[in-house]
């Protein structure tokens, strides 16, 4: 039997809200079929499956907000037999809410409706019906009173479609999209503050930059892309990307992630690439094998990255393997970015916007298309002689845009 487990899906989780369940007891699943939606203080997360088999049992109810490595559910595997084996109770975070009983019918007119003047105490919000964590969002957007919402969910949970049903019939009470808004962003930005002031205060962070001459790799772009659909076209950064993974094969120290006490070498490269969020706040999702992909295939795997990052569709597999991740700022106009590094990650890469500069080559001063790249890296891995080789390597690497 495998055990299917709440997954990190970052440095700074430490717990995730189970939203939904895409399986059902006694399906079967197979290799990196998404199964669950969880949702943590980056947004909400599809979460795949590991193991092929068959689901024996569900451990964990929607809802329910649970540390990670908590057993959300009992697979059993190809070929295996026999009963599952007893799981453990699961103890949630925050206590789980009882089935509420019927809400009472609305006071006469002229009566003051219970609770409205200020939020109910502790022990009232213990006796509410479970809500799910979209359905409490989609209550806060629709002004609805989640104390006077019947759940027809299991056990009585409130779903997304009683909150629009009470929305439609019930008594509103006032309430702010841009409030809940400014609440997600707000706790995305703390769990980003947790994980860099983490980064800080653990990594010793040392940075290097150079300056790169991209006069070669942006006429090739532009050649290339004559032969292509609008669609097709590539973007200087899918060059800049694929050039940092393939730099990696030369300092592979630096393409790892701390296990412990150790920080080996990933034996695959996954580049995580930062994408900030039309809310606020950014993510980090990686970008499978970016060294071997194809520049169109990258090309194409990059824009889909963005869309789903900005959708609130990741993986789970995405936002908790990144390698090595890269930041551009080059779109805000930024020259020079000195990143922090994405614990548990060793090092992270940065590149600033494509600017002419004079340059001397071959003894004359001309325009030349550069880009600054930096390095942040943990000291504890590495060391400035090898972090200047992968920054040769980058550089050497845009010089010959058509091997990339």
């Amino acid at each position: 039997m495998a055990e299917f487990l709440m997954p990190s899906l970052g440095a700074d989780m430490e717990a995730g809200t189970l939203v939904k369940w895409r399986r059902a007891m006694g399906d079967r699943v197979a290799r990196d079929d998404v199964i669950a939606e969880v949702e943590t203080e980056k947004g909400i997360v599809e979460v795949e499956v590991f193991t092929s088999g068959l689901i024996e049992r569900l451990l964990v109810e929607p809802g329910q907000k649970v540390p990670v490595g908590t057993p959300l559910a009992v697979i059993r595997e190809e070929g295996e037999a026999g009963a599952p084996p007893r799981a453990a109770p699961v103890a949630p975070v925050a206590p789980v809410a009882p089935v509420a009983p019927a809400p009472p019918s609305p006071p006469p007119a002229g009566t003051a409706a219970p609770h409205e003047a200020a939020p109910p105490p502790p022990a009232a919000l213990a006796q509410g019906p479970r809500v799910s964590p979209r359905a409490r969002r989609r209550a806060q957007e629709l002004g609805v009173d989640l104390a006077r919402v019947r759940g027809t969910g299991p056990d009585g949970a409130v779903e997304t479609v009683d909150v629009e049903r009470a929305a439609a019939t019930g008594t509103k009470k006032p309430a702010s999209a841009d409030a809940v808004m400014k609440d997600a962003a707000a706790r995305m930005r703390r769990a980003i503050a947790a994980a860099m002031a983490r980064s800080k205060r653990e990594a010793p962070h040392f940075y290097l930059g150079t300056t790169i001459d991209v006069g070669a790799a942006m006429s090739w772009i532009e050649r290339e892309n004559a032969a292509r659909s609008v669609a097709e076209r590539l973007l200087p950064g899918a060059l800049l990307l694929k050039a940092a993974a393939l730099a990696l094969r030369d300092v592979p120290e630096l393409n790892a992630r701390w296990q412990g006490d150790e920080a080996p070498p990933a034996p695959r490269i996954h580049l995580g690439v930062a994408v900030s969020l039309r809310g606020g706040g950014l993510v980090a999702p990686a970008l499978h094998d970016a060294d071997r992909l194809p520049l169109a295939e990258l090309m194409a795997a990059l824009k889909d990255l963005v869309q789903r990052a900005r959708a609130g569709t990741l993986r789970s597999s995405e936002m908790s393997d990144p390698t090595i991740t890269v930041t551009s700022l080059g779109e805000r106009g930024v020259e020079t970015v000195f990143p922090v590094i994405f614990p548990p990650q060793v090092a992270i890469v940065g590149f600033g916007k494509i600017a002419e500069r004079p340059w001397v080559v071959e003894g004359r001063v001309v325009p030349r298309p550069v880009v600054s790249a930096t390095l942040a890296a943990d000291h504890r891995v590495t060391d400035g002689h090898r972090a200047a080789a992968y920054l040769a390597s980058l550089d050497a690497l845009l010089q010959r845009p058509e091997g990339l």
